[in-house]
């Protein structure tokens, strides 16, 4: 049975059965019965590798984290959540050098620092700025549907990749990534290239995960 514990753009849960390129938590969100009964338990939210030093894991194990499953980095920080200071430290260096430059901070900040910035600005209404780098997101006024910035133009979000648009953009009008992660990308922090549909690396059973 496929696991609600996909996320979107706006931070949402949905089911499978794309897994994803990248794995998250936010504390144990789940019941004994692998059920979804919070959206967050933590200020921490991250973003992990699928892959890290031969680890292994049952999904959603009673009493432990909830893994959660991303399309990609974009997807990621859109949902609010920054790269992990463990599997992924050099990427978690490099978003800690971006944000204290976006912010003009004397000294690199530190996890908590970024997680408390973070925790206060997601899911909130936050305009679109007038400069939006490639790799941030927005939506509508309804928030149905989730794009992605290109250098020119957008693409469609979908949970198997992104699409090309097969009509005009609708009027965005608010911005799903963090505010403080889109100053952090204009500063030098650089989102992976975005995963296009169909995408074999999205297309991955959550039996198991190392």
């Amino acid at each position: 049975m496929n696991k609600v514990n996909r996320i979107s753009p706006q931070g949402d849960f949905y089911g499978g059965p794309p897994r994803g390129t990248l794995m998250g938590n936010r504390g144990v969100l789940h019941n004994s019965n692998r059920e979804i009964i919070r959206s967050s338990q933590l200020t921490r939210w991250i973003y992990c590798l699928l892959e890290f030093k031969n680890r292994r894991r049952d999904i959603m194990r009673p009493g432990h984290y909830t893994e959660l499953f991303f399309l990609d980095e974009a997807t990621a920080l859109a949902a609010g959540h920054r790269p992990c200071a463990e599997c992924q430290r050099e990427r978690y260096n490099e978003f800690r050098i971006a944000w204290a430059k976006a912010h003009e901070l004397d000294t690199l900040p530190t996890a908590v620092e970024i997680d408390k910035v973070l925790s206060k600005q997601r899911g909130t209404e936050q305009p679109i700025p007038d400069e939006l780098p490639p790799g941030s997101m927005a939506t509508t006024a309804e928030g149905t549907h989730a794009y992605y910035k290109l250098e020119q133009g957008w693409l469609l979000w979908t949970p198997t990749g992104y699409q090309e648009l097969t009509q005009d953009l609708p009027t965005l009008t608010r911005l799903l990534t963090p505010s403080s992660t889109v100053s952090t990308i204009l500063a030098g922090f650089r989102v992976t290239a975005p995963v296009l549909a169909p995408s074999s690396n999205a297309l991955q059973p959550d039996a198991e995960i190392r």
